[in-house]
């Protein structure tokens, strides 16, 4: 009788154990997203339709970090969601995510932002011109960036100095003054090559953050109380 009291103990811790670590796990898948949304130089990419993330295809959902390059197909698309602001990453397009800005190497992006989130093609920078919600659209198709003001006024600085375009509005910049820039931008707008890079969580950022979501996790499934539960007393309060 007494054996297989001491078995059932053992069984019963066996499961605390189990159940300790499948918390610790589902916390650690939680916890980040939480994070991302505080962090100015991290955001969340959804795909829809195949996506890379520097070189590495992305399921459904990836973090991104800044520095981080995000390319579509012909046929797909990507969005970006920050704190404050949303990248939708148009079809055909290869895009560097750098937290309070985005880059576009080739293609297009629809940004809105309540942030003041930048946008930069070549020598040429968008950005709202004021402090409220702005939505507007920059493409940069072989050397010309074409800018339109869907939503609030947004200004444009480029090599000739800055300009407003207002709401409802277009125009058209090329991406830079030297004519040898030119010359390669319009080679790699011919056809991007796939983002060069690690994996998906390879960056530095990344690494940093899991250590501290894990010693975290660690140090509260360490605090908890060590009794192992019965079905008589789930909750440990009974005398």
């Amino acid at each position: 009788m007494s054996q297989n009291l001491k078995i059932t103990g053992v069984s019963l811790t066996m499961s605390q154990t189990v159940l300790r670590s499948v918390l610790s796990m589902v916390l650690a898948l939680l916890l980040p997203g939480q994070l991302l949304a505080a962090d100015s130089a991290s955001a969340m990419l959804y795909a829809n339709g195949t996506a890379w993330v520097n070189g590495s295809s992305v399921p459904k959902s990836a973090a991104v970090f800044a520095g981080d390059m995000v390319q579509t197909r012909p046929d797909s698309t990507a969005h970006i969601s920050a704190s404050g602001s949303s990248v939708m990453v148009l079809s055909d397009s290869l895009v560097k995510f750098q937290g309070p800005a985005v880059e576009i190497e080739h293609g297009a992006v629809r940004v809105s932002t309540a942030r003041g989130l930048e946008t930069r093609a070549g020598e040429v920078t968008v950005k709202p011109a004021g402090n409220s919600w702005t939505e507007f659209q920059v493409t940069d198709v072989d050397g010309q960036v074409q800018i339109a003001a869907n939503k609030g006024d947004v200004t444009i600085q480029d090599q000739q100095g800055t300009t407003t375009l207002q709401q409802g509005q277009q125009t058209t910049r090329d991406d830079t003054s030297n004519p040898e820039q030119k010359k390669k931008r319009k080679r790699r707008g011919a056809g991007a090559a796939t983002a060069a890079g690690g994996g998906i969580l390879s960056t530095s950022t990344a690494i940093y953050t899991g250590i501290a979501i894990v010693g975290g996790i660690t140090t509260w499934v360490l605090l908890q109380h060590d009794e192992p539960l019965s079905p008589a007393c789930p909750n440990n309060t009974c005398p």
